[in-house]
Formats: structure tokens, sequence, C-alpha cells
């Protein structure tokens, strides 16, 4: 979604937001860098599909999935990276990798990483390749309604 219908989204539901302009950057850590903000509070959203249906991931930038754990979350063994091809025509006004967390907006499960259930706020890609939103993750989980559980070794 473009970050203007995701901002009116935002809005309707009364929600306090910080849009972060920052130069070009693809990876999460490179995102954390340019726009100044602890790879720990950077959300980053990874697709994956489990029995075969897309869903979203969310997870401190700093980490990656152990879809062990995720499976045992999800209740299968049916867990499975997903490519860009995949997911790509999904979020058509997203530019690819920059899809903003809410799976909820798309008629998919999100689950969320227990760590970034202990952040004040949390700031994530959206859309775009140059621009974050940052809100209080008290907010977010009230929105979205993911699952949260221990997604990542520490």
């Amino acid at each position: 979604m473009p970050i203007k219908k995701l901002r009116e989204y935002l809005d309707s539901h009364a929600v306090r937001y910080f849009v972060v302009s920052h130069s070009p950057a693809y990876t999460a850590q490179e995102i954390a860098a340019a726009a100044h903000v602890p790879g720990k509070e950077l959300a980053k959203t990874v697709m994956v599909k489990l029995n075969g249906r897309m869903a979203m991931v969310v997870l401190p930038a700093s980490r990656q999935i152990d879809f062990k754990l995720l499976g045992k979350l999800a209740g299968t063994d049916d867990v499975v990276l997903s490519d860009e091809e995949e997911f790509g025509d999904l979020f058509p006004e997203c530019e690819p990798g920059a899809m903003p967390p809410f799976g909820n907006l798309y008629g998919m499960e999100v689950y969320v990483s227990e760590e970034l259930d202990e952040d004040e706020e949390i700031a994530f890609n959206a859309g775009a390749h140059t621009e974050l939103l940052r809100l209080p993750y008290r907010d977010y989980r009230r929105l979205v309604n993911p699952v949260v559980g221990r997604l990542a070794l520490r």
C-alpha cells in the first residue's frame, strides 16, 4: 500500500506516527544505518509460506528467522521462505521488498518476534526504499493483532 493509503489508515485509527525519509537503502541493516534507527527497533518484513499460504514474519532487522521456531508457533512443519516472484503481485503499489508489515490489510497472517514486543516504538518500510514509518509498538499490535512469539535465536 502506498504511504498515503497507509497514513490514511493510521490516521483513521488515531495512531501517532512519524515519517522518516532516508537515502536509498535496501537491506535491513543499511536502512537502519541510513535512517539512524537502532537495528532492534527496525522491523523487517519477511514473506513465507505456511502450508502453502502466504504469511508475513516481522522481526528486528538484526535477526533471522528460525524456521523451526516459526513452524512450532504456526503449528506446521511446512514452512518455506518465499521469493519475490511469489509475492510481488500482492503488493503492486510497493517497491519490491519494501512492503509494510500490515499483512492484516492483505488478508494474511502476521507473526511477530517477541523481541519487537519489548520495544516502545518500531520503524518499518512504508512501501519505498527511501521512507520509514515510526510508531508506538502497542498501536501496531492493536491494529495488526499478530501472533507474537519466539521466531529467532538470540
